[in-house]
């Protein structure tokens, strides 16, 4: 082998060397460097199912997870003992966090009646499918409570008689466990409403009365209804509002008015007459015809 030939070979040996140190380096550089960045975290208690208002939360129901400590809870749990055994006063879905806002007191139990604000009560009313507003009245929801009365008064009239109220349940519990099991709708039956006690003994009279009827309020309507006397049937004929009667205030009794003053006397009116008799003047008036002296 002549020089030449060896040369040729340890270039071509060369090239092929440059060139496969060039590919593993290109490869080793385009390729993403991943490396792992451990963030300090803490344990956080979320859910461990969904579960529905008013659920005693047990152990088998809640677990704890890893949560970043630099975004903390607020009002979060840290230990599965400070959730176990108190009920919840809202929904809540798989993983979602276990919040203070979210659970009734200590002690105060599970059920309907720790969502209840104080000072406040629960009324269930009986609806169907279109009471319920084709079932869109769901818990969280505002809506007003029309009253229809058909025999108390002349001819049928409607009116509000209580706006803005918070919706706590919709449905029977029996409704809610077979929906969840079958995953159908809640055919809600049944509808709770958060009132004050005045407008309980409102819809309580109302209810036993006439029908009722709920109107979906927007989340974010709080803006009294305005005019609340309601209307009768005369005006959707007669194309003008016809109020309906105020009801009598209960516990007191109708005064019968007292009778009109008798008429005021006629005024009579008086005539000056200036009399001449032979060289007397004198003057006399006339009442009504007649000569006062």
């Amino acid at each position: 082998m002549n020089r030449q030939t060896r040369t040729f070979i340890v270039v071509a040996v060369a090239i092929v060397a440059a060139t496969v140190a060039s590919y593993g380096t290109f490869r080793a550089l385009s390729r993403p460097v991943e490396k792992p960045v451990e963030l300090p975290t803490k344990k956080a208690v979320v859910a461990a199912k969904q579960m529905p208002l008013g659920t005693l939360i047990t152990r088998d129901a809640v677990k704890l997870v890893d949560w970043p400590a630099q975004t903390p809870l607020q009002g979060g749990f840290s230990t599965l003992e400070e959730v176990v055994d108190r009920g919840l006063i809202t929904g809540v879905v798989e993983n979602e966090p276990i919040s203070e806002t979210k659970l009734a007191p200590k002690e105060a139990g599970a059920g309907l009646s720790p969502a209840i604000t104080k000072g406040m009560r629960a009324i269930s009313i009986r609806v169907n499918e279109v009471i319920g507003v084709a079932g869109f009245v769901v818990p969280g929801s505002r809506v007003d409570i029309v009253v229809i009365l058909k025999s108390l008064v002349n001819e049928p009239f409607s009116r509000i008689v209580v706006e803005n109220v918070t919706v706590l349940s919709a449905g029977t519990r029996y409704d809610q466990d077979e929906a969840r099991a079958n995953a159908n709708a809640i055919r809600s039956t049944v509808v709770t409403l958060m009132v004050n006690p005045l407008d309980a003994d409102r819809v309580a009279l109302a209810q036993s009365q006439g029908e009722l009827m709920l109107t979906l309020r927007h989340p974010l309507d709080g803006d009294p209804a305005g005019d609340m006397r309601g209307i009768r049937l005369a005006s959707i004929f007669a194309g003008e509002e016809v109020v309906a009667p105020k009801p009598a205030p209960t516990g007191l009794r109708r005064v019968a008015a007292p009778p009109p003053p008798p008429p005021a006397p006629p005024v009579v009116r008086a005539y000056t007459v200036e009399t001449i008799r032979a060289a007397k003047r004198s003057e006399e008036t006339l009442l009504g015809g007649y000569v006062a002296r």
